[in-house]
This record gives structure tokens, C-alpha cells and sequence, in this order.
């Protein structure tokens, strides 16, 4: 394959307020753009349920009986599969390489969407799931990983945002194709995406970090140079990286699991587990997973599909907003922001079904998707992306991999009892309360941001964990990059 501008080709990225034009290699971008492709894939994964479920319980389109329950735990055993990938992707990324993980991925990606596609029976369903959802499990450990390793410090924030935006986008694909193709034609669909990923992922090479981690550093030095532009001089950058992997050797410990639960890591690793908790119980998967079952159920005036794809499409342009203002307001203000404004839309749509179901009130058939409107909003301008992003801003450097496995899998953990008894709790309280509840627990959340989260942007890496956990001996790798000296 040939890649058509050379590897120092620069992009400007501007940065907020007075500070100077970052330059980024073209390289960067490549490869940010290659891996978010993977990420597309996990949302296309995540939102499968919401179009195919309805096709998937009709008689007339499947030979074999879907029933509400069995419905229930296609949508869920996707996350609890990526629960177990989430503990996997830990050790796989350390010991065959980020980009290698990432990259296999493909591979069982492409078989579960052709058993799903060609099931003549729930148990293939089931299988096809369990499988994406597992790769799903790694990707969402791994993809961040990768892009804090190769991406320069300067524009780490606008590029480490691109998973989510593609991610949007896969669940936009799925939504739209969803309206015209059945359950297992969407499936074979979903087959065909991970095709361009796996080729662009070809074209990129390992991180430094994981070369000079295994003693390769005439590889580590050609990745960086890569990475950072045929002209470049990577010298001082490759030699703060090897200097940072002795000092992490010579003071590395036996039974690494335990130091999570010590003082100053218990801290950081308790407030990503916290942002991790809000963001799932805050109910988007449950509304990715069932967004046409809800506007079914509201009895909006305007068609369940395509008030589906209106959300997909608000849900993929509130990401790019959020990448303009993520370095310009803070971590923090969108967090408020994302809280806000998810409390107010989720008690809206509650207070939509009380006035319906109990009160037998007539009420505008737009509410429904105005408040979804607004929830999706909050949700990708704060609690959607952060999470992530500070996952990798925060954790101690020494701790970084164990803990970014330990929250991963407790976020799909999240995710999994979200899904799994969505439903059920509906079947019992309603969807009124159950809206409510979800407004409840995003009202908790918006007083978790004030008390115990910190403001990360502008900051570096060192400095973040000085201030969570005291002085620092060592910095990681992330930390240790320079910017590449670039000519004006």
C-alpha cells in the first residue's frame, strides 16, 4: 500500500489561548486515524442491538424464536465479553505489543459478524457476540494506549479525542443502515468494516515504548523517527524514553496488583473507577442499545428509525465540540456541563412517561426526542470522552497498565448490569422512574466532579500525579516526551 504524503509532512493544530502552533507529523495523524478505524468497529458493535433487535423478533425475517429475555442478553452479554477483554488486553499489550493486539483484533471481529450474520440459531447469535464483545474489551484498553505512547504531548488532547469521534461514527453506520437492513444483512455489513482497519493498521509500527521495553532499540528508534518525521532529530526523545525504562526496572516490585491499593495510588485509581461509574450509570448504553424500543414505547408522533438516526447524528457532531473546547475550557467545565445537562434531559423524559403512562395526559410527541437530544449532547461534550482521557491523564505511571485494566473491565462490568437489566427494571418501576433513577445518578455524579476530581488540562503528566499522589520519582514515558524541535 502507498501512502501518498510523506512521512514529515506537517500539519499546524492550533493550541488555545497565547501558546504557540504545534506542528505534528502527518505520521501521527495516520496513525491516530488508523487505530480510531478500530474504534468505529466498537461502535458499531455497542449500538448493533438497537436497529436488529426489532428484525431479529419478527417471525417473518428470522427462522428462529427471539423472546424479550433472550433479547435482553444479546444486547448484554456483549459488554460482560468485553468485562473479560478489558482483563485480558492488560497483559496481551505487554507482552505482543500494542499495535499487535490492536491489529489481531480484526480477525475474530470479522468471524463474529459473519456467525451472527449467517446464525441459524440464537446460540450462533450469542457466540458472535460474546466474541466482538471480547475484542471490544481489548480495543477499548489498547487504543488509548497506543495513541498516549506515539502522539506528542501538544496535540494529545484534539487527537486523543479521534477514537470517540469515530466511535460516534460507527454508531451513526449502525443506525442508519439499521433502517434499511435486517438483522443479519446488518450483521454481514458489520463484517465488511473491520477490512479498512486491518489494512491501515499494516502501515504503522509499534511504539518506541514497547520496543525499548524489550531491548529493540534500533526498532524503537525507527518507529520514532517515524513518527516524528524523516528530518527530525529524535535523540534526546528516544534517550528520555530508554532513561525512564531503567529507572522503571531498577524500582519495579513483585506483586505490582497490590500497589493499586496502596495511599497515594488508591486515590487516582478511586476517581477514574468513579468517572468510570457515573458514565455507565448515567444509562447512554442502555439508550445505544434500545434507542428504537424507546421511541416506540414513548409513542412519538414521528418514526422510532428516525428518530434514531437524528440521535446518531447529534451524538457524532457533539464529539467534534468537544474536541474544540476540551483544552480551551478544561476537563472540568464539561464535566459540569455533561452533568447538567443529562440531569435536566433524563428528568424531562422521565417526567414525559409519568405524564403518559400514569396520568393518561396528552403530551408532545417531540419530547422524547428533544430530551434525547439533549442527553446525547451532555453526554459527548463530558462524560462520554473524559472518562478515558483521564484514565491515561491520571493513574500513577507505575501502576498505569494494571489500574487502566482493573477500570476498563469495571466499566464494561457497568455497562454489562446497565443492559442486562434495563428492561427488568422497567418491567417494574416504569419508565418514568426509571429515567428519573438514571437523572438521579447523574445528579451524584455532578457532586462527585466538584469534590474529588481534578482539573488535568495544561498540565503534564508529572505534574498531575504530584498533585494526587506527592512527588514523584519517576516519570513515564508519556511524561518523558519533548516536543521535536520544529523549524518555524
Amino acid at each position: 500500500m502507498k501512502i501518498l504524503m510523506r512521512a514529515d509532512t506537517h500539519v499546524n493544530i492550533e493550541l488555545p489561548g497565547n501558546a504557540p502552533v504545534a506542528k505534528c507529523t502527518f505520521s501521527q495523524v495516520l496513525a491516530a486515524f488508523s487505530v480510531s478505524l478500530g474504534s468505529m468497529v466498537v461502535g458499531f458493535t455497542s449500538s448493533y442491538t438497537s436497529p436488529a433487535l426489532e428484525s431479529m423478533k419478527d417471525s417473518n425475517v428470522t427462522s428462529f424464536e427471539v423472546s424479550g429475555a433472550t433479547g435482553s442478553w444479546i444486547g448484554s452479554i456483549m459488554p460482560l465479553s468485553a468485562l473479560f477483554g478489558g482483563i485480558a488486553g492488560g497483559p496481551l499489550i505487554e507482552y505482543v505489543g500494542r499495535r499487535n493486539t490492536i491489529l489481531f483484533t480484526a480477525f475474530p471481529f470479522i468471524l463474529a459478524w459473519l456467525l451472527i450474520g449467517m446464525a441459524n440459531g440464537v446460540s450462533m447469535i450469542m457466540f458472535g457476540r460474546s466474541l466482538s464483545g471480547f475484542c471490544v474489551g481489548i480495543a477499548s484498553l489498547s487504543l488509548p494506549v497506543y495513541l498516549g505512547e506515539t502522539i506528542q504531548p501538544e496535540v494529545r488532547g484534539s487527537l486523543g479525542l479521534l477514537p470517540t469521534a469515530f466511535g460516534n461514527i460507527g454508531i451513526l453506520v449502525c443506525f442508519i443502515a439499521g433502517n434499511y437492513l435486517n438483522w443479519w444483512v446488518l450483521a454481514l455489513f458489520g463484517a465488511c468494516l473491520p477490512v479498512p482497519f486491518l489494512a491501515l493498521m499494516l502501515t504503522i509500527p509499534e511504539t518506541p515504548r514497547w520496543y525499548i521495553s524489550k531491548g529493540k532499540t534500533k526498532r524503537a528508534r525507527k518507529s520514532l523517527q517515524w513518527l516524528r518525521g524523516a528530518q527530525a532529530d529524535v535523540t534526546d526523545e528516544l534517550t528520555s524514553i530508554e532513561k525512564t525504562h531503567v529507572e522503571s526496572e531498577r524500582q519495579a516490585t513483585q506483586g505490582t496488583f497490590s500497589e493499586l491499593f496502596k495511599g497515594n495510588n488508591f486515590k487516582p485509581l478511586l476517581i477514574s473507577l468513579g468517572l468510570m461509574f457515573f458514565q455507565q450509570m448515567s444509562g447512554i448504553n442502555a439508550v445505544i442499545f434500545y434507542t428504537v424500543q424507546i421511541f416506540s414505547d414513548a409513542g412519538s408522533t414521528m418514526d422510532a428509525n428516525l428518530c434514531t438516526i437524528i440521535v446518531g447524528i447529534v451524538n457524532f457532531c457533539s464529539t467534534f465540540v468537544a474536541t474544540a473546547l476540551i483544552d480551551r475550557l478544561g476537563r472540568k467545565v464539561l464535566l459540569y456541563t455533561s452533568s447538567v445537562s443529562m440531569v435536566v434531559s433524563l428528568a424531562s423524559l422521565g417526567g414525559y412517561f409519568y405524564m403518559k403512562d400514569y396520568f393518561h395526559m396528552s403530551v408532545s410527541g417531540y419530547v422524547p426526542l428533544a430530551s434525547f437530544i439533549v442527553y446525547v449532547i451532555g453526554f459527548s461534550l463530558g462524560f462520554g470522552p473524559i472518562p478515558w482521557l483521564m484514565m491515561g491523564e491520571i493513574l500513577p505511571s507505575k501502576i498505569r497498565g494494571s489500574a487502566a485494566s482493573v477500570a476498563t473491565s469495571f466499566n464494561w462490568s457497568c455497562t454489562f448490569v446497565v443492559t442486562k437489566i434495563f428492561e427488568d427494571v422497567i418491567h417494574h418501576i416504569g419508565c418514568g422512574s426509571t429515567f428519573c433513577l438514571f437523572a438521579a445518578i447523574c445528579l451524584v455524579g455532578l457532586v462527585f466532579v466538584v469534590c474529588f476530581v481534578p482539573e488535568t488540562s495544561g498540565r503534564s503528566l508529572e505534574e498531575i500525579e504530584r498533585g494526587l499522589t506527592g512527588p514523584v520519582r519517576r516519570m513515564s514515558a508519556v511524561a518523558n516526551m519533548k516536543p521535536t524541535p520544529m523549524a518555524c
